[in-house]
């Protein structure tokens, strides 16, 4: 189903047309039935054969009611513009126009109505002066005369929009729910009741929506689409849904019933054409009375610099109160007062342009939505929100993206980055990596800050990014320092002489260890260039292992390791005394190294004994320390 919406000066014709298209008044009010003008949205249901119908919806004309015929337009897919035979165009036919051609309308028909009050021989005439007052591409729309008295061109009006109505786009049922609410009342014995036109998505019974700006969560009870019950309805609906978990008094006109992607905001990026007699008053910071969905707003829109043309230009709508909106909708603008027209444009969304016939439509719209925020971890409701899809299908897009290493995704929490951004900077990364290993090749490799600062990447980010590049094994990370693969640390013959000489190779054999604060004391004070990250990496590979305030070879650890588990392999459980006897040392030395073991993850304490930890968290933490020692000593 699809909208066809009318417009027009007031007393034009519009409602009696749509009565003898539908059969249907869609006048609601008395008032408006006894003064023969609309004041408000009126709908009805009209039916172009088994496969196709549409919903109208009738709009006032009256320059008034201005406000409800903007929160009737959103939605609109055909045009009728109503112009009176024998009145032809008025200033208020030209000001609707205006408006929707702001909007999403995609076709427009010319409706000359009253044509019986038209003399026969003066038809010709009042069209052409119609046609002649109308804009160019509007004076080209079809146009047909017809008389919603005696029924004449109703038939080839009914053609017409038939024809329109299968020409347009498939909706986008698959996209997040986004359904503006124009009505709002409740019924005895069944609750609230919103009504508007579902502008894309799907809705089913049993759906929890959001209600927004309000924040409220409401489960669809029931569906209707003109009297008829629906178990779901598609976007280009006109749906009534029965909503429970809210009262009548906390939704107006003017929210919107979303799907789970979408939050309200205050603030949106926007494309803006003025309206030709607008450029006058347009300042850099512009008041204005925005209408969006089926919502009225007053806020301020903001330029770089004011619009010099009637030409399409950037800026932000700052809003007094939140709404939600889905990239690429309609809004019109006009000033808070006199309330004459300012121009409109559309929400920023993401740009799709340059895709190719190959890339589905879903992870090009993702993709898009990556590139626009350059190098930046998006979480997965943002990208949908931004992409305009329903969460699961730009979960699915983006696995796809990931799969060709067009997104990269990063961890704590999951989120994702766009694949060229995240490429480029990895050759960052690996340049500086390359740089600095030539430089000091006796170091570990480059922390996480450093490399910020050297990328110029808030280190947060980075570390994630780092990550992910670590686990696709594009580079090494370990003990918190990053280097490419093939890095290797080797210290220089100086640098080696003056370790050995503050922690000498043959305490391995007593299990005494140096003080840590001496051996760092003693680098800060004389020694040798690049010393102290070579000390670094002596302590990244386990060379050297620091236990308490004491600093051991990773030789002592490994032997100290290897009696610990051949105790267990002849008891179950083992005492500190029994432990400082195994290794021969003292209750000074013992406690801490305790400790460590427990820290480790070999030991476990309970009380006064320590058992065996059967699934050991870092048991390798000196394991490998005799050949990293050989890799760097």
């Amino acid at each position: 189903m699809a909208i066809v919406g009318t417009a027009g000066h007031v007393d034009h014709g519009k409602s009696a047309l749509v009565a003898a298209l539908t059969g249907t008044n869609p006048d609601r009010w008395i008032e408006e039935r006894l003064r023969g003008m609309t004041l408000d949205l009126g709908f009805a249901h009209l039916r172009l054969g088994d496969d196709l119908e549409a919903g109208i919806v009738d709009v006032p004309g009256h320059e008034r009611f201005l406000h409800n015929m903007l929160a009737g337009a959103t939605g609109m897919d055909v045009l009728l513009l109503v112009v009176a035979g024998d009145e032809g165009v008025m200033p208020q036919t030209l000001e609707h126009l205006e408006i929707v051609r702001y909007l999403n309308v995609r076709r427009t028909i010319v409706v000359i109505s009253k044509i019986d009050l038209v003399p026969a021989n003066e038809r010709a005439a009042a069209r052409a002066r119609i046609v002649a007052a109308l804009p160019g591409a509007t004076a080209e729309a079809a146009t047909i005369e017809v008389s919603s008295v005696t029924g004449e061109g109703l038939p080839a009006l009914t053609a017409a929009i038939a024809q329109a109505l299968r020409e347009l786009p498939a909706p986008a049922a698959g996209a997040p729910v986004y359904l503006p609410i124009d009505r709002v009342f409740a019924l005895p014995g069944r609750g609230t009741i919103v009504t508007g036109t579902l502008v894309q998505g799907t809705v089913t019974e049993g759906d929890v929506l959001g209600l927004e700006p309000a924040g409220k969560r409401a489960r669809v009870r029931s569906i209707e689409v003109f009297g008829v019950p629906q178990r779901a309805v598609e976007a280009g609906s006109r749906v009534a849904l029965n909503l429970a978990g809210v009262d009548r008094s906390e939704i107006q006109r003017g929210e919107t019933a979303v799907g789970k992607e979408f939050e309200a905001r205050r603030s949106f990026a926007v494309r803006f054409t003025p309206a030709a007699s607008a450029l006058p008053v347009l300042r850099r910071r512009t008041p204005v009375r925005a209408y969006l969905g089926t919502a009225e707003i007053l806020g301020t829109l903001v330029f770089e610099r004011p619009p010099d043309g009637v030409r399409e230009v950037t800026g932000q709508l700052h809003l007094r109160r939140a709404t939600a909106a889905i990239p690429g909708v309609r809004f019109v603008v006009r000033r808070p007062s006199p309330k004459t027209l300012l121009g409109g444009g559309y929400l920023e969304s993401a740009d799709v342009a340059g895709g190719n016939d190959v890339t589905p439509p879903a992870e090009e719209a993702v993709a898009a939505a990556l590139r626009g925020r350059g190098l930046a971890a998006v979480e997965l409701g943002e990208l949908a929100t931004a992409a305009n899809l329903r969460e699961e299908v730009a979960r699915e897009a983006l696995a796809a993206l990931a799969a060709r290493d067009d997104a990269v995704i990063v961890r704590r929490p999951p989120a994702f980055v766009d694949g060229a951004a995240a490429g480029e900077l990895f050759a960052r990364v690996l340049a500086h990596l390359e740089r600095a290993q030539h430089d000091e090749p006796w170091a570990m490799g480059v922390t996480s800050l450093a490399l910020a600062r050297a990328v110029g990447v808030a280190e947060p980010l980075l570390v994630r990014l780092l990550a992910e590049f670590v686990e696709r094994g594009r580079m090494a990370g370990r003990a918190g320092y990053y280097a490419t693969l093939d890095h290797r640390p080797a210290l220089t013959s100086e640098q080696e002489a003056f370790l050995r000489g503050l922690v000498p190779a043959e305490a391995g054999s007593s299990f005494v260890p140096v003080r840590f604060a001496e051996v760092a004391a003693a680098i800060r004070r004389s020694g040798p260039a690049g010393a102290s990250k070579a000390f670094d990496t002596l302590l990244a590979r386990n060379a050297l292992i620091k236990v308490g305030e004491d600093l051991y070879l990773g030789s002592q650890i490994a032997a100290i390791r290897a009696r610990v588990e051949a105790h267990f392999r002849q008891n179950e459980t083992m005492t500190a005394a029994q432990f400082r006897d195994a290794i021969g040392t003292s209750r000074k030395y013992a406690v801490p190294l305790l400790e460590w073991l427990d820290a480790s993850g070999l030991t476990v304490r309970d009380g006064d004994y320590r058992t065996p930890r059967r699934k050991p968290i870092a048991a390798s933490a000196a394991g490998d320390a005799e050949g990293d020692a050989s890799r760097v000593w």
